[in-house]
């Protein structure tokens, strides 16, 4: 598919088919898309729960009760949910673990000099948010969504609709899965599977500010 298609198609899917689902071999592709997204300097700061069975999304619906009960038919239709996470601290030895599986997969075979200098480089940028600009929290979350755009679009130009959520319990899930033990803070909730042909939202014309009001050309 061309991707502006893909892009001009997809939507927040409201309604999905409960019937329908996601086979393996597609899933596979968005878990390989999940694994391999880009971060900042290649940290990494994300874990991901992948819920397809009954119980799991009735786990992860322990964080659509209450005020957040409208997300709770979402997760239950869909194929698979998953809850996105970010790191809450990233500490020296993390980075130390980074390195290491870097230098595993051959990235430092041909210069073996460029292992320390990308280490050095590398905790730079951690340590300025670390230390100066005091908002690593945040830095990670950002690479939560960077991961959370390429798995959206990779859906869509697989034909597999999607909908990303904020509207969850946090502290919910977060007791649900331990999370705060772990290290790992949850940022958003997403499912995954086909339209309903009772998704209302599915034929509602995309709309968009004008390309004259967002681009800048120089």
């Amino acid at each position: 598919m061309n991707i502006s298609n893909a892009m001009q198609t997809r939507y927040a899917t409201k309604v999905f088919d409960q019937n329908k689902t996601i086979c393996d071999e597609d899933l596979v592709q968005l878990l390989n898309v999940l694994h391999l997204a880009p971060s900042s300097v290649n940290t990494q700061p994300w874990h991901f729960i992948v819920a397809s069975t009954e119980a799991g999304k009735a786990r992860v619906n322990q964080g659509a009760t209450g005020t957040y009960a409208y997300n709770a038919p979402k997760v239950t239709a869909c194929s698979h949910v998953i809850v996105m996470c970010s790191k809450i601290h990233m500490d020296n030895q993390y980075l130390a673990e980074l390195l290491e599986q870097e230098e595993q997969d051959g990235r430092f075979t041909s210069n073996p000099d460029f292992k320390d200098t990308y280490h050095k480089v590398r905790s730079t940028f951690v340590d300025l948010h670390r230390f100066e600009l005091k908002d690593t929290q945040h830095w990670m979350e950002k690479q939560v969504y960077l991961n959370l755009g390429a798995l959206l679009t990779s859906a869509a130009a697989m034909n597999i609709d999607a909908l990303p959520m904020e509207g969850f319990d946090f502290p919910a899930l977060d007791r649900e899965f331990s999370l705060r033990e772990q290290n790992l803070a949850p940022i958003a909730v997403v499912a995954l599977g086909y339209r309903s042909t009772e998704d209302f939202n599915a034929n509602l014309p995309k709309s968009r500010l004008p390309k004259t009001q967002i681009f800048t050309h120089i």
